[in-house]
């Protein structure tokens, strides 16, 4: 697909990029004929097959090296497309809680460092690398999970609250970013149960046809980023476009 309205020889920029879905977006943006370069950051070194690929190291909990990469992509102009693709659900010790029993400091400590400091370091430097006078947007992957409203079900309690803390950031963001770039959207994204090894563990009682593959959800992704306007800036958005409450 091509992203017809950041206009022509856009420029992205992905962290996470050796993820499954991070990795998806790359591959698909690199593919638009539109976008004119892709830098694409990971923890560690990738093979570069696409000429318009330039990677990045970046470590989520070092804002230098955060830093840094933006720097490194700001030298050539400013970013029209900035998309977080990172977080974590289980990791070591950390594992979805069944109860509140199961609650420990260093479980919340570490999803709340994956998946709500992280993006927000991020965010710190990359919302000012958005061009300043046209539609661009920043991006970051969220979880429907991570809505109070939606909750029926509780439980995950490190990763529903780390991701529903992304969300306040995600709006508060848009906020500030709405008077400093007009034309500027911030959302947080939730892109489905997808096939990657975050996922992997909670796959077997899904429903036919519930589990997506990376280049699926990446694709629905790009289109619902393709359609967004500064409505929708602060607001969680599913895959297939509609408006999840906070």
């Amino acid at each position: 697909m091509s992203l017809s309205t950041l206009g022509p020889d856009y420029r992205a920029m992905i962290f996470g990029a050796g993820g499954g879905i991070g990795g998806a977006l790359t591959q698909a943006l690199c593919a638009d004929s539109r976008c004119a370069v892709v830098y694409a950051g990971s923890r560690r070194d990738r093979e570069i097959r696409d000429s318009r690929q330039r990677p990045f190291r970046f470590v989520l909990e070092d804002e230098h090296t955060i830093a840094a990469g933006i720097d490194e992509a700001l030298r050539d102009g400013p970013l029209h497309l900035i998309l977080v693709a990172t977080g974590v659900l289980h990791e070591g010790s950390l594992k979805p809680e069944k109860s509140w029993r199961s609650i420990t400091a260093a479980s919340l400590q570490r999803a709340y460092l994956v998946n709500a400091v992280g993006p927000a370091l991020i965010a710190k430097h990359a919302l000012a690398a958005l061009a300043p006078q046209t539609r661009a947007v920043f991006g970051v992957l969220s979880a429907r999970v991570g809505s109070i409203a939606d909750n029926r079900l509780g439980g995950w309690h490190a990763y529903r609250a780390s991701k529903a803390a992304l969300n306040m950031l995600v709006r508060n963001f848009a906020i500030e970013l709405a008077v400093k770039r007009p034309q500027a959207i911030c959302v947080a994204l939730h892109p489905g149960t997808v096939d990657t090894a975050l996922s992997a563990p909670f796959q077997a009682n899904l429903k036919p046809g519930g589990l997506f593959t990376p280049q699926h959800s990446a694709a629905h992704l790009l289109t619902v980023i393709d359609g967004l306007d500064v409505t929708r800036s602060g607001t969680l958005i599913a895959w297939d476009g509609t408006t999840i409450s906070f």
